[in-house]
């Protein structure tokens, strides 16, 4: 079997984020009101900077997406109901009360009193870091898992076709289940904004990704395809989120140079709720009798998170400079780490499964 191997980009995405967080705490301190006059550049609440980073972290994922293989999924209906039953039916309500437990009340005296979030209202702080969670909790499957579901010697396709079904199901469930969740956790949320967030951060690129990719393979063929065009464009995605993230952490230098506890609270229940979910899937796909190479992917998409959606929403909602904006980005920083675990936790059980 052929062997995949992390890129460049992809092997160190923990150390850039950490190098991000560097360069934007001192961009922040030397120059203050760059990223602000930036983010005010904006149209309906939407930064176009910001847009226009978010676009190029999301388009190189759904340009890789072959919606054919959609319709193949139809075969093998249990991996897929699974995988779908646990991303919409469990994630996002264990992430709520594990976010809640966590920063709510077991960390919620160690962390900053309260903040204004970009509609203008006051919020206590702990509230804003449990809704960037949620925001990474309803969002599932991120284009890396295509990657950890082959280092798994799992099953490719299965894999693609989730990738595929979440985006298509984002459209519909996101905006409906993250409005009412981060109702129940009192935050303020215009409807409008999050609709659009999808629309803008999922359903353009999805489309333009589509229709691309079927001009490019038309014209020049599957092989130039795979091996030259995504070649090139994969680190486009890394290389906007990375430039998205200098932005956030220019405005968050303060916190986190004089509070940098804080990051370490909010990875705590982002890490418990990844290794849960992925313990949960995983057992139900035993109990379901699955093949391993149904079963591993199955779990590895339940546990990852699509952060580029997570991260896009909550700029747009609460604004770069929000708490919510940094959860969402501690979710990037443990991605890479915690899911490597993962992977060898997979293939070192893999004899319990047929």
């Amino acid at each position: 079997m052929e062997e995949r191997k992390l890129s460049f980009f992809e092997r160190y995405l923990t150390l850039w984020v950490i190098g991000c967080i560097g360069l934007g705490i001192i961009l922040g301190k030397l120059f203050p009101q760059v990223a602000v006059t930036l983010d005010s550049i904006s149209i309906y609440q939407v930064s176009i900077p910001i847009a226009v980073c978010l676009f190029f972290m999301m388009y190189p994922i759904m340009v890789k997406i072959d919606f054919y293989e959609v319709v193949k999924a139809g075969k093998t209906p249990k991996p897929v109901l699974l995988t779908l039953f646990v991303n919409w039916c469990i994630k996002p309500f264990t992430m709520l009360a594990i976010a809640t437990l966590f920063l709510g009340v077991l960390f919620k005296g160690l962390l900053p009193g309260f903040e204004i979030v970009k509609s203008g209202i006051q919020v206590e702080m702990y509230r804003s870091y449990i809704s960037g969670c949620i925001l990474l909790g309803i969002a599932p499957c991120t284009a890396m898992v295509l990657v950890w579901g082959h280092l798994a010697r799992g099953n490719d396709g299965h894999t693609l076709v989730m990738v595929a079904i979440n985006s298509l199901t984002m459209l519909f469930l996101y905006a409906p289940l993250g409005g009412w969740l981060l109702g129940v956790n009192k935050m303020p949320i215009p409807w409008q904004t999050i609709v659009l967030s999808v629309v803008i951060y999922v359903g353009l690129p999805l489309f333009l990704g589509y229709h691309s990719r079927k001009l490019i393979i038309a014209k020049k063929g599957m092989k130039w395809f795979e091996e030259q065009f995504l070649h090139y464009l994969t680190p486009v995605s890394i290389g906007a989120l990375l430039v998205t993230l200098i932005l956030l952490f220019s405005f968050k230098g303060e916190l986190i140079v004089k509070q940098p506890q804080v990051i370490f609270l909010i990875a705590i229940p982002l890490f418990v709720q990844t290794c849960l979910i992925f313990a949960l899937t995983y057992a139900l796909a035993k109990w379901l009798k699955l093949p391993y190479r149904d079963a591993a992917p199955s779990a590895l998409i339940g546990a990852s998170n699509h952060f580029e959606v997570a991260i896009a929403t909550s700029a747009m909602l609460f604004g770069l400079s929000s708490g919510a904006s940094l959860a969402t980005v501690v979710g990037v920083l443990i991605e890479v780490p915690v899911m490597l675990m993962l992977v060898r936790i997979s293939l070192r059980t893999r004899h319990l499964f047929c």
